[in-house]
């Protein structure tokens, strides 16, 4: 599902910002959509001249479910911390739901957290608070009233399917019910994006599959998700679009199909 763009083209293939959002779309084809995510040449070094990630460029349209995958070490976690704002980029741009993260002001930068929510792989859940007050602590911070945030904390529990279990702290939880309430956590303020990374590392595949079923409930009503993992198995089990990190390099996998297709059929050619 993509949200498309309001604004009418005349011309049939189109690429243009309406206000801070760019849109593309082909209009012979039948699909025009909001872009939420664009890197454009991005580079992020941690020093020595190494490159966590090199010339990644790719988009993401509104709506989207990506899966992200790649061997441990590839450049995953660093590039949905680019995305989520938590580390800046050495170079190139990158925009996120209209925003050009390069350009964004201190001020801004609340916004943007409430835009994306990020689910890493150390949840940082606070164990000496119960899983509702967990879920509730992102609204106080961000200033909604007790009435208003109580009734959110405790509609994102139920979501994630932790009705039952609000009081237990976290360290009382199973790592499934842990995940699900990182997850709760993350959608509390109700973000256009939600990236998580390897959510399902320590679980067995059927706990893995049910964490996969409640991000697509909230896929399904417009959230855009980009899911980093490792897992074959879990990525074989779904006909999504692939992002893969190699060496710090981001290719679609459907690229990369097509290459493989297309050095295939060059090399049965050759006498």
């Amino acid at each position: 599902m993509h949200h498309v763009c309001t604004r009418v083209q005349k011309a049939s293939r189109f690429s243009h910002q309406h206000g801070a959002i760019t849109c593309i779309g082909d209009l012979r084809l039948g699909y025009y959509f909001r872009l939420m995510i664009e890197f454009s040449h991005v580079f992020k070094s941690y020093g020595r001249g190494i490159n966590a990630l090199a010339d990644a460029s790719f988009h993401v349209g509104a709506g989207e479910f990506v899966f992200v995958s790649g061997p441990s070490g590839a450049g995953k976690s660093t590039l949905l911390k680019l995305i989520a704002g938590l580390i800046p980029a050495s170079r190139g741009r990158i925009q996120v739901n209209g925003q050009d993260l390069g350009k964004l002001t201190a001020r801004a930068r609340p916004y943007l957290r409430r835009a994306v929510g990020v689910i890493l792989q150390d949840t940082h859940l606070l164990n000496d608070r119960s899983a509702f007050d967990n879920v509730l602590m992102p609204l106080i911070v961000t200033g909604h009233d007790p009435a208003t945030a109580t009734a959110r904390a405790r509609a994102a529990i139920e979501k994630v399917g932790l009705a039952g279990k609000e009081t237990r702290r976290p360290i009382e939880l199973s790592g499934g019910d842990q995940q699900r309430l990182a997850i709760a956590r993350a959608i509390v303020n109700r973000p256009a994006i939600l990236i998580a990374d390897e959510p399902t590392a320590n679980l067995d595949h059927a706990s893995a599959e049910r964490i996969i079923e409640v991000f697509r409930d909230f896929n399904r009503v417009g959230v855009t998700m980009l899911i980093a993992t490792h897992d074959r198995e879990l990525l074989a089990g779904h006909s999504n679009r692939i992002l893969h990190v190699e060496n710090g390099r981001v290719y679609d996998e459907k690229t990369l199909a097509a290459m493989a297709s297309a050095t295939a059929g060059a090399a049965r050619g050759r006498p």
